[in-house]
């Protein structure tokens, strides 16, 4: 079985709170970036999709290219799974990224099963895929399915907004941040809001002349 489920923005709020009064310098990101957002999404076939879609380009164009997509009716898993990859690439998708779509619409997983895997098993289910890696299958367990205590180490963003916050001499590497982020169980897909946010507070700040 799965942990707490993230829901509401109450459950951000909760899981907010707990961090701020465990670490002190989760309270003094929280006081200079405000409530974390919730940023939960619909799960199954669409959220990895564009997952796919968004890989390595910018949000606008990845925007751009999801409207083709499915302005083509390249929406469905099995619409896809049978489309003429020539098609697909004329809504502005790389040969790699139509593979990797048309993979996935063939790879016959049971999104709705998904949702009562523990976090491991959601992860193995998924990984096979062709385009879906480790980080990918960590958003979505995070955005899409809401699980709390997950957390991607492997991202830039948070590993940096970590050692913003903490005063760490370099971004930790894979093992430090497994370590440190342990901490903050049960509520890691909290924490990991937090320094998105707070890494997002620092670059605009970091931004504007003085």
């Amino acid at each position: 079985m799965h942990g707490r489920i993230i829901e509401t923005e109450q459950d951000i709020l909760d899981g907010a709170d707990w961090l701020a009064r465990a670490e002190p310098r989760f309270a003094h990101a929280l006081e200079l970036t405000g409530p974390w957002p919730l940023r939960r999404r619909d799960d199954g076939f669409a959220a990895l999709r564009d997952a796919i879609i968004g890989q390595q380009v910018s949000v606008a164009a990845a925007k751009a290219i999801r409207a083709k997509v499915l302005d083509a009716g390249f929406a469905a898993p099995e619409v896809i799974a049978g489309a003429d990859p020539e098609a697909l690439r004329a809504c502005g998708l790389s040969r790699q990224k139509v593979k990797y779509l048309q993979a996935l619409a063939g790879s016959g997983v049971d999104f709705e099963g998904l949702r009562a895997l523990p976090d491991e098993a959601v992860i193995e289910a998924l990984l096979p895929i062709p385009g879906i890696g480790r980080w990918t299958v960590e958003m979505y367990l995070i955005f899409a399915l809401g699980r709390a205590d997950v957390f991607a180490v492997d991202d830039l963003a948070l590993a940096e907004g970590a050692r913003m916050l903490f005063d760490l001499p370099e971004r930790p590497k894979r093992k430090e941040f497994n370590v440190l982020s342990a901490s903050w169980s049960p509520w890691r897909a909290v924490a990991a809001r937090g320094l998105w946010a707070y890494y997002a507070y620092r670059k605009q700040r970091e931004g504007v002349a003085p």
